[in-house]
């Protein structure tokens, strides 16, 4: 069993920073991608930032300059810094991973989702 947990959201006014933390645990050998997703209200999930194990960083362009993901392997943890927050940031936060749990040659690395937390910006 694996589970992904989240914390650090909340309400910030517009301007504002906020930190996602996301704790993969349980049976896990590896872990290769790990990013966070968002879904707003009456919005399709969309990428928002993502991490390799090696460190590749990719960032949806609405977020540039803004949001630093970050990762720490030692934990199976990432991280979203979320600076000059904005209304339109408003959504659901969920973290994903790719994970495999077994070291057996020929094991698959499986989607695992967070159960999400709630991100309100003010204007």
């Amino acid at each position: 069993q694996v589970q992904l947990v989240e914390s650090g959201g909340g309400l910030v006014q517009a301007g504002g920073s906020l930190r996602l933390s996301c704790a993969a645990s349980g049976s896990i050998f590896s872990i290769n991608l790990m990013d966070w997703y968002r879904q707003g209200p009456g919005k399709q999930r969309e990428l928002v930032a993502a991490i390799t194990s090696g460190g590749n960083i990719n960032y949806a362009d609405s977020v540039k300059g803004r949001f630093t993901i970050s990762r720490d392997n030692a934990k199976n943890t990432v991280y979203l810094q979320m600076n000059s927050l904005k209304p339109e940031d408003t959504a659901v936060y969920y973290c994903h991973a790719y994970i495999r749990s077994s070291p057996t040659i020929g094991s698959a690395y499986q989607n695992y989702w967070g159960q999400g937390t709630q991100v309100t910006v003010s204007s």
